[in-house]
């Protein structure tokens, strides 16, 4: 987030009379209108002048005499106080991103531990006491007697008691498979269910009694 730091008002008249006295406007020796005027030009109090004149008169931008008001002592003084002040604008600046970033992330950071306490939570109220279901792969051979037919036809729940959570396609993977949705060669049916479920979709896909070889529980 990049905000800028707006300065106070006397600090902002310092500034402005800085700049005019840097660009000649306001010549070395000559006199600065009168805080009431000045107060009325910048829509301010007498106050508020007086403190950006005494400002500038530290720099040795500025003389304020008594009675008689300011005169411009140096327009170079004037440059050095228009640098430092952007400079420190700078640093202003970013310290009030800083504290708004750092606002943000301890936001983000309580959200997230939200989030992962709630998912906990659901996890721990849709799954039965103890090991939740694990997930099993199971690679569709060249020879698989279900290739090219969908997972409704297969009847592929009421065949096996597995759920096809997923099917890994080379880099693809497509979530929540529908029931039109056709295996082949090379695919990896992610399902979940437990061993028996498991066992009974890897003989549907390959055709084969053992099961070992060609079925993987997902971590």
């Amino acid at each position: 987030m990049n905000q800028t730091v707006v300065p106070t008002q006397y600090l902002q008249i310092a500034l402005d009379l800085a700049r005019r006295i840097a660009s000649g406007e306001l010549p070395e020796g000559s006199r600065v209108y009168g805080r009431s005027m000045m107060a009325s030009e910048y829509n301010v109090s007498p106050e508020t002048i007086r403190r950006a004149l005494r400002l500038l008169a530290d720099m040795r931008v500025v003389q304020v005499k008594p009675q008689s008001g300011a005169v411009v002592l140096s327009a170079d003084s004037a440059r050095r106080y228009i640098e430092n002040f952007e400079e420190s604008a700078d640093i202003r600046s970013l310290r009030t991103q800083l504290k708004e970033l750092m606002a943000e992330y301890t936001d983000l950071h309580r959200r997230m531990s939200e989030t992962v306490n709630a998912l906990v939570k659901r996890r721990d109220a849709f799954t039965a006491p103890g090991e939740p279901l694990p997930n099993y792969g199971v690679t569709v051979p060249k020879d698989s007697p279900c290739l090219g037919k969908s997972i409704g036809a297969l009847k592929f729940w009421q065949s096996t008691g597995a759920t096809i959570v997923a099917i890994r396609r080379g880099q693809t993977v497509i979530l929540s498979p529908g029931p039109y949705a056709e295996l082949y060669a090379g695919d990896v049916v992610i399902l979940v269910g437990n061993s028996a479920a498991a066992e009974a979709a890897c003989n549907l896909i390959t055709a084969k009694e053992q099961w070992n070889d060609s079925i993987s529980k997902c971590l």
